[in-house]
């Protein structure tokens, strides 16, 4: 068993972030090319979450295994874990973070999907709040809920 340990995110761990979210995406979605969307996502990494959101990494031996980001409305923007380390503690460890972070509630978009997401936010307490399109991506996602 592998002690996981969190942290708060630091400017080294940029590239690691940026991988992690990368494998882990064109994992659960093969069929969507994430390698040619790695410039538009170091762009939003870099403007729109690290000035804006609390970034939480968490680690396994030294390495990198996931990463949640929540801002100081409790917007839930990422919560990736390397696949790696699905089913492990690691992603209810960066939630419970996050609510500790933001203890007013979160709100989070999933994609409609992604039922291993949605199972997970259920268990963790959050509820479904109404349907909703990315705007990125034109998918449709589930709007969930967690309050204290």
């Amino acid at each position: 068993m592998r002690m996981i340990h969190l942290r708060p995110y630091r400017v080294e761990d940029e590239a690691a972030t940026i991988d992690l979210w990368h494998r882990t995406w064109q994992q659960a979605y093969p069929q969507i090319d994430f390698a040619a969307r790695l410039d538009w996502w170091r762009e939003r990494w870099r403007k729109d979450l690290v000035p804006k959101a609390s970034i939480v990494v968490a680690e396994a031996d030294g390495a990198l295994t996931g990463f949640v980001t929540i801002d100081d409305e409790g917007y839930l923007d990422q919560l990736v874990v390397g696949p790696d380390h699905w089913g492990s503690d690691t992603a209810r460890l960066l939630v419970d973070e996050a609510k500790r972070l933001s203890p007013s509630g979160i709100t989070l978009l999933v994609n409609r999907d992604n039922i291993r997401a949605i199972r997970f936010y259920e268990r963790n307490g959050f509820a479904h709040a109404g349907d909703d399109v990315n705007p990125t991506s034109g998918r449709p996602v589930l709007k969930m809920i967690w309050r204290a």
